[in-house]
């Protein structure tokens, strides 16, 4: 996850990390996204990042590896939302850094 922060231009701060197990993902999934069924990875990123002191919490990345066909990308993806990255609105862009980050760590 450090090297999709990285990536993303962000240096410090606390990121939130659950595995979980499909019941779960699923309820987390229809809550958030309304979808009923399990997914991969949910990234619930921190929406006030004002804090007085110390360092920037962001949020929160639920991976379930029972979805998942790779852990790390799941986690590199997940953290990249945390960053406002979104490969649903965007040109490409959030998974051609996800893509150079995976690259990286290999």
């Amino acid at each position: 996850m450090g090297a999709a922060l990285h990536a993303a231009g962000v240096s410090d701060g606390h990121i939130g990390v659950e595995i979980v197990g499909e019941g779960r993902m699923r309820v987390l999934n229809y809550a958030a996204r309304g979808v009923d069924e399990d997914t991969d990875v949910l990234a619930f990123p921190k929406v006030d990042h004002q804090q007085d002191s110390g360092p920037c919490e962001h949020g929160a990345v639920f991976i379930c590896p029972e979805k998942a066909t790779n852990v790390t990308e799941a986690a590199v993806h997940g953290a990249l939302h945390l960053c406002g990255y979104d490969h649903e609105t965007d040109n490409g862009e959030m998974l051609e850094l996800q893509a150079k980050v995976m690259a990286s760590l290999r």
